[in-house]
């Protein structure tokens, strides 16, 4: 580009610009604004037509009037956007572990443990039926297996549902997911 002292530049990578007050070879002195002198390469430099040339040309094509009729345009509503993989997450989770349901299992017998665990596993089941909740995660841990061989049985006397083991990465071995068919016959 060919510089002149009295052009007004911008920096390129700055938020500044000035008018050129010197040039010795490619070094450029330009005044800012503020008063301040500074030496640029020419490289580093772009000119503009005036001081006043980035707004003019910003707004020289509107009017008072179409910006206003622009504003009052109703805008599409932005729906909130849902990743995939939380898209498919349960939207409930009951955790089946006897120290979540009671305070103390103390005194209570194996049976009566299991009983009141599958208690609150069919409770929390028709509660989601009712409510129309399409997933549950029931978390039942590891252990020796019988609590999970007994939600299977359970899940099994419904129509409505169908059940598979849950996200290993986020639970691992011990929860069941269970997924609840809303529009059926009998609903």
């Amino acid at each position: 580009m060919n510089f002149k002292v009295g052009d007004y530049v911008s920096v390129l990578d700055e938020n500044l610009s000035g008018v050129i007050k010197n040039i010795v070879n490619d070094t450029i002195s330009i005044e800012t604004e503020d008063g301040f002198l500074l030496d640029f390469e020419s490289n580093e430099l772009v000119i503009q037509e005036s001081k006043n040339s980035l707004n003019t040309e910003l707004f020289a094509n509107s009017n008072i009037n179409s910006v206003i009729s622009e504003k009052e345009q109703p805008k599409r509503k932005q729906q909130k956007r849902i990743k995939a993989k939380d898209r498919y997450e349960p939207t409930m989770e009951v955790d089946l572990h006897i120290n979540q349901l009671v305070k103390s299992p103390k005194g209570m017998s194996n049976h009566d443990m299991l009983t009141l665990q599958l208690d609150t596993a069919r409770r929390q089941l028709d509660f989601a039926i009712s409510k129309r909740i399409q997933k549950i995660v029931f978390i039942h841990g590891v252990g020796e297996g019988v609590l999970k061989l007994e939600l299977e049985y359970l899940f099994g006397r419904y129509d409505n549902i169908k059940f598979y083991d849950a996200n290993y990465q986020k639970y691992g071995l011990g929860a069941t997911e269970v997924y609840i068919y809303q529009n059926t016959p009998n609903n």
